[in-house]
């Protein structure tokens, strides 16, 4: 069996949750089947049974577009080019609307049957107009064809599932609900500090941590808004960057230089950092906190679990299927807008009740610690890569039968 995967977010070239999933599944699935990757790039990479072929983005016919619009149009061009050389595989798998035209052609000329993984969903992401302007409707309209006629889709929670029958015309027994996964043999407690000298965060001090991009859907201004309720000898580690718009990075700049004029323990690293620096943070990390408004998964918080590091979450989407409150972290109810977006109602308890459950894990010891070995056990027993790859493959096969 070979199965084709199309992708924009490939090593070396990831920035967020989705790109992580795509690295991780398809190192897994290449152990038991052939894997081919198509994605956005310049990869060109071959192993016994995966091929990685980059495909350009920025084409310069789009130069002088509209820059809101530059994204839509690139990532259409880049998708035809990803069906110019034949595929010869058994299945295609889309992962973010960026790649699903790639999967929509594929399926159309080449007769290919489509599995698409919801990693999100235009529908509750409005605030990607900020980003896209039009070409927001043009990639909700991608997502939706693509769902849509698509042979098989995953959904990478329950509640991802039901969004998926309420925002879409699609037969319920098409969507199967399949977890994410981690590499339990990476994301284990390193006891190197060299990232946290090299950021100057302070050992013999607690701190709580937050790994994400700068975007409405992360909460991170919630948290930022959250750190005057912290208890003010807890350091702030924020490790934040990629923001989606200029707009958003100059809100984010301005929240966090507002912050600092009162404390001068939040550290913000406005990069992406690698694999390993973040692996330590979460590994000497009291506490990391997930305050997004809309997470339909929500893999950093399996990755901090499987660093031994207690959660503090908002309780949406996914990160109710991933963090057992009172068990592996604490959840913190969010009152949201029935429509999107989901902000909440009422955003100041939201970052009050995000402190509170915060403090309470950096004061109560045992409490923490507790959590922590929970969430290790956790994540070995629910999301192990070499589990989730096998019902990869079974779906696949039920498409071929």
């Amino acid at each position: 069996m070979k199965v084709n995967f199309y992708t924009k977010e490939f090593p070396p070239y990831v920035y967020g949750g989705a790109g992580v999933v795509v690295e991780y599944l398809a190192a897994e699935l290449a152990k038991i089947m052939d894997i081919e990757v198509r994605s956005f790039g310049d990869q060109d990479e071959k192993s016994e049974h995966l091929t990685v072929k980059g495909f350009p983005f920025d084409n310069p016919v789009f130069e002088n577009t509209d820059s809101k619009l530059k994204a839509v149009m690139n990532s259409l061009s880049t998708c035809l080019h990803m069906n110019a050389d034949e595929v010869d595989a058994d299945v295609v798998h889309c992962h973010t609307w960026y790649a699903q035209f790639a999967g929509i052609i594929a399926k159309l000329i080449y007769g290919v049957p489509l599995v698409i993984t919801t990693h999100s969903l235009e529908p509750l992401r409005p605030w990607k107009r900020e980003q896209l302007g039009r070409g927001y409707v043009a990639s909700s309209w991608i997502e939706k064809t693509a769902i849509e006629m698509a042979d098989a889709v995953i959904a990478v929670s329950k509640e991802t599932k039901e969004d998926v029958l309420k925002y879409f015309n699609i037969e319920e027994d098409k969507i199967k609900v399949i977890y994410n996964g981690i590499n339990l043999d990476e994301y284990v407690v390193t006891n190197d500090t060299s990232t946290m000298n090299k950021f100057g965060i302070d050992q013999s001090k607690p701190f709580v941590l937050f790994v994400g991009r700068i975007t409405r859907q992360k909460g991170i201004i919630h948290l930022v808004n959250a750190i005057k309720y912290i208890d003010p000898d807890t350091q702030i580690v924020l490790c934040a960057g990629a923001p989606d718009t200029p707009e958003i990075a100059k809100e984010m700049e301005d929240s966090v230089n507002e912050v600092k004029k009162h404390r001068d323990n939040v550290i913000w690293i406005d990069e992406m950092l690698p694999k390993k620096e973040v692996i330590e943070l979460y590994s000497h990390a009291d506490v990391f906190c997930c305050p997004s408004i809309y997470e339909p998964f929500g893999i950093i918080n399996v990755e901090a679990m499987a660093c031994e590091t207690a959660v503090v979450a908002s309780a949406v989407g996914g990160i109710k299927e991933v963090v057992v409150d009172g068990e592996t972290g604490i959840l913190i109810p969010l009152e949201q807008q029935n429509e999107a977006p989901f902000e909440p109602v009422n955003p100041d308890k939201f970052s009050r009740d995000l402190a509170t459950g915060i403090n309470r894990l950096v004061e109560d010891k045992e409490l923490n610690q507790m959590m922590a070995r929970n969430g290790r056990k956790r994540a070995e027993e629910k999301f192990d890569w070499s589990a989730i790859a096998k019902e990869h493959k079974e779906l696949y096969k039920s498409l071929i039968q």
